[in-house]
Parts: structure tokens; sequence; C-alpha cells
């Protein structure tokens, strides 16, 4: 399904990702974490072609994407939709207009300048706003709503390009921790009942282990764990974090024990 093959991306003498390379053969939802500046939101944005790769591929379903231009390109970045931890909405126009904005790559740029809608798009974008919760919002300015529904808006646009897979970059960073579930629960919802492929970058572990089929962790641009969220014990989390400040941040104290008492628990189990 999608292949990332060596994939490395360079800014100047930097790299910022490190010939990484992930196979994805099946729908999933994916977390992949990491210390800040460990290539998580660079590697995202190459999937997503807002970044072209210094080297290595990107396949989906045989097709090279690493190459694309122009129109192809612009196919892909549908298929392949992208949510930000800002938002990027347009602030002072309606929830539904910034859904339906979700369309742009598909339409001409006359009926784009005039904000002209076919009726059955405007239907499809109050029913996916339904959908998340929120289509009572539907004709309020994005800015009268908070964080959280703000970010839902925002899955709604990614949702109305009906896309194969949906990037998510560090989703739920600016959110308090109701607003947080409830963005998460909306994606794991995503995933599970259309099938769609999730990647979306995490800032801590108990939401990785609790949302995600397949966790990856991201360390100077290298990957350097690739498994289930219950393979992730204390001693894979330091490596990925480090045992400084990083690490305590993704982890809380309760997490941290907890992950180590199933370290004590695999440790007491006899070798067969």
């Amino acid at each position: 399904m999608l292949r990332i093959d060596k994939l490395t991306k360079r800014f100047g003498g930097k790299i910022a990702v490190d010939t990484a390379t992930l196979d994805i053969d099946k729908p999933c939802m994916i977390g992949i974490i990491g210390r800040s500046g460990a290539g998580k939101s660079t590697l995202l944005r190459m999937l997503n072609r807002l970044e072209d790769a210094s080297g290595g591929r990107i396949l989906f379903e045989g097709c090279e994407i690493t190459g694309l231009k122009g129109k192809d390109k612009r196919a892909w970045q549908s298929d392949c939709a992208m949510i930000f931890q800002q938002f990027n909405l347009v602030p002072r126009m309606d929830v539904v207009s910034n859904v339906l904005h979700g369309t742009l790559n598909r339409r001409n740029a006359m009926a784009t300048l005039f904000n002209l809608y076919p009726m059955a798009d405007i239907h499809k974008a109050i029913d996916i706003l339904d959908r998340l919760g929120i289509a009572e919002h539907a004709a309020k300015r994005a800015e009268a709503l908070s964080g959280g529904q703000q970010q839902r808006v925002a899955i709604a646009r990614a949702l109305m390009q009906d896309p194969k897979i949906i990037l998510a970059d560090e989703p739920i960073a600016s959110l308090d921790p109701m607003n947080a579930q409830t963005v998460m629960e909306a994606l794991r919802r995503i995933h599970e009942e259309d099938g769609r492929t999730v990647i979306a970058n995490l800032h801590t572990l108990d939401t990785a282990r609790r949302y995600c089929d397949r966790v990856v962790g991201m360390r100077d641009g290298r990957i350097v764990f690739d498994g289930l969220p219950e393979q992730l014990t204390t001693g894979v989390a330091r490596e990925i974090y480090g045992a400084g400040e990083e690490f305590s941040e993704a982890a809380t104290s309760t997490e941290i024990e907890t992950l180590e008492q199933a370290d004590a628990m695999r440790a007491a189990i006899p070798a067969e």
C-alpha cells in the first residue's frame, strides 16, 4: 500500500530525516513519537509533498510519489490530506466554507474566486460536520470556535478531500485534555469506520499507546522503533527520548511506573 524507502531530507548540512524506511501494507492508525527536532514533522511534510525529499522514495500502490509534479502532485495531496497543529483555518470565514476548502484542488479558478460550490458539496460538508458533532456551528466564523472545535473543522476539511491517507502533525499539542481526547477519538473512528490510514505525530506515549495500532519512534532523524504499542517498554521509550526532561514530558509518572511494572513482568516470565 504505502512504502517509504530510505527517505532522506537535508537542510544545508543538517540531516532532518535520515534514510527512513516504513512499509504499511494495510489501513491502520500509526503514531509517530520522538523528541522535538527528531524529524517527525519533516517526515509527514515529505509524505504530503509539502517538502521535497533529498533522497529515497515514497511509493503508494505502486506509484512513485516523490517525482510527481503539477496536477499529479495536487491529486496526491488530495489523496493524502494534512491536518496541522495550528488548524490552518481562515479565521473570519464561516465553518462550512472552511470545510469546503478541502475541494479546492479539484475546482477551477473562476469558481474558487467567486466562492461558488455545488449544492452537493455543501450538503456533504454539513454531513461531515454532523459526523464530528459540530454541525450546529456551520454558519459561525471559525475564530468563534474553541481550539478543539477548530481542529475538528480541520479534520472535516481533510475528509472533504475523500483522502486515502490522513496525516496529522501534532493535532492535539495545543489542546486541553478533554478536547485532545475528542480529537483523537474522532481520528480513531475515521480509521475504523472509513478504513483510512491515519498517521499522527504525537507528543505523549499514553496517547500513542491508547489510540494507535502501531507506534514508530524517531530520534535524530532516524527510525529507532517500529512496533506494537505493548512493545513500547521503558527501555525503548528512553532510547527514543533519552533519559532527560523530554522523556518525563512524554510520559507521566504514572505511565513510567506502569511501563516499569510491565518490564518487570516480562522479565519474570521464563524463556521457552
